[in-house]
């Protein structure tokens, strides 16, 4: 096998033994970049020189850290100093990061080398990574269908075996539905596990760091590198969730885990219910206890989620206006002008939208008919998931309705493409961690089970994923 197709755990092993030099392991990756990726396009950016430096450091001795010696790809709304940081607008085209985010600087601490920046929908607005400003990321297992999105880049890589494990950011689902759509695993964490200093803010009670891999103990290694508090984000909590990686365990007898009817219903797909039909059974051959319960709050959360996200969002991409950096438009009349033309040309549709709609359910007269009444409903969707959660230890649902659909087929129908999100919005409204590995296949592209569990209960939900994939046992490969 060529070393770009081995798994980050296994690379590790390998360089842990001396069998291959970290010169090898990036130059393999970088050679596989090269090969695929003007047919994927997940990359915006690859710094061939950054990824061979930190190569060499390793194997000049500083074989320190959960991720030495290990390539990993950074979605372009995650600072890295020295590289762009473009969020794959054209607002921001030109701007490079002068800082590292959190996340970069433990990356970097734990050995990890960073190999580029990867595409995304403008600002992670988006399901399907058509909304880049760039280029367009195609699904390697079918160059005519989606990536997914936001993290549509990050997810393409690890399928594309470009990186062995890759970072994105979740919102809304941005990094489960991509992971579910390109057949690899991807971890959206506990809300306030994982510092987002560094990272562009979208909707700032909603986004959460994600992990990418191609299996469970692949996104045990790097969320185990990157969690914990930091003074420089507020929203950081001190729960250690510990080392992930060393502490994963196939042992899942006697776990209770619920179903919910409400995401079995209209609209599923019929073969990701059969493939949730069986992958029940295979948690109760594991020992565990599968039950249907009912989440009544459900046909909710997605209203909720696109008026708390939009009106976040209408916020924090005021500061980009055309004065201190980015794209500033020409021949403006006067500062207004300048502040419209900049926005107007510079930002996508999709994110003048957001925007909008954000503005409008927080302007005068309506804030209290839709942003304060989408809080309210927020609150008891929190409850509901509590509730469950006091009697189970974790959830299954499918990641998406659908497999991954074709470019074009949902770029006019703003509804069809929000609805993709339908059964992973609800995890971000209430703040918990929730893991999408691969379940099955339907017309040849992938479908993915999501795990979800109380705040903090990472280990217990990748314990749970682990299980599942070792009886499972699937490993899927696009044919690039």
């Amino acid at each position: 096998m060529e070393l770009f197709e081995y798994k980050a755990h296994e690379l590790k092993g390998m360089l842990g033994k001396g069998e291959v030099s970290a010169k090898d392991v990036a130059e393999s990756f970088l050679g596989r970049i090269g090969a695929v990726d003007e047919s994927v396009g997940a990359f915006l950016a690859v710094d061939r020189e950054s990824a061979l430096a930190g190569a060499k450091r390793y194997d000049d001795g500083e074989k320190d850290g959960l991720l030495a010696g290990i390539p990993v790809g950074i979605k372009d709304n995650i600072s890295v100093k020295g590289m762009q940081n473009t969020c794959a607008s054209k607002i921001l085209e030109g701007y490079i990061a002068p800082y590292d985010a959190t996340v970069t600087e433990k990356i970097k601490r734990q050995g990890g080398v960073i190999v580029g920046k990867l595409n995304m929908d403008e600002f992670a607005m988006g399901s399907s990574t058509e909304h880049s400003a760039y280029k367009l990321t195609r699904n390697p297992f079918g160059l005519d269908r989606v990536p997914g999105g936001s993290s549509g880049g990050s997810a393409a890589s690890v399928a594309a075996m470009e990186v062995p494990v890759s970072l994105g950011t979740d919102t809304g689902g941005s990094v489960r539905q991509p992971a579910a759509y390109c057949g690899i695993a991807g971890l959206k964490p506990t809300y306030g596990s994982i510092s987002r200093y560094g990272v562009t803010a979208f909707g700032s009670t909603l986004d959460q760091v994600g992990t990418l891999g191609r299996d469970v103990k692949d996104l045990a290694l790097i969320t185990s590198a990157i969690t914990g508090k930091d003074d420089r984000d507020f929203t950081t909590h001190s729960r250690d969730l510990g080392d992930l990686y060393a502490n994963l365990s196939k042992d899942i007898r006697g776990k209770r885990i619920a179903l919910p009817d409400e995401f079995l219903g209209e609209g599923l797909n019929e073969d990701a219910r059969k493939s949730i039909e069986e992958s029940v059974k295979v948690f109760e051959a594991l020992g565990a206890k599968v039950e249907r319960v009912s989440l009544k709050m459900a046909d909710f959360s997605l209203a909720a989620y696109y008026i708390i996200s939009s009106a976040e969002a209408s916020s924090n991409l005021a500061r980009f206006d055309g004065i201190r950096y980015g794209f500033r438009a020409k021949e403006a009349l006067d500062l207004i002008d300048l502040y419209k033309e900049s926005r107007s040309q510079g930002f996508g549709p999709e994110v003048k939208r957001r925007i909008m709609l954000g503005t409008y359910v927080l302007s005068a007269g309506y804030y209290d008919a839709y942003y304060k009444k989408a809080l309210k409903v927020r609150k008891l969707i929190q409850d509901e998931y509590n509730s469950i959660f006091s009697n189970f230890d974790a959830m299954i649902s499918p990641t998406t309705p659908t497999p991954a659909f074709r470019l074009g087929d949902k770029t006019e129908d703003v509804m069809a493409m929000y609805l993709n999100d339908i059964y992973t919005v609800p995890v971000n409204i209430a703040g918990i961690p929730a893991v999408s590995i691969p379940c099955g296949l339907s017309e040849g592209m992938p479908l993915g089970l999501q795990i979800m569990g109380a705040h903090f209960s990472e280990q217990t939900i990748l314990d749970i994923a682990y299980a599942y994939e070792s009886e499972r046992g699937l490993d899927l490969r696009p044919s690039l």
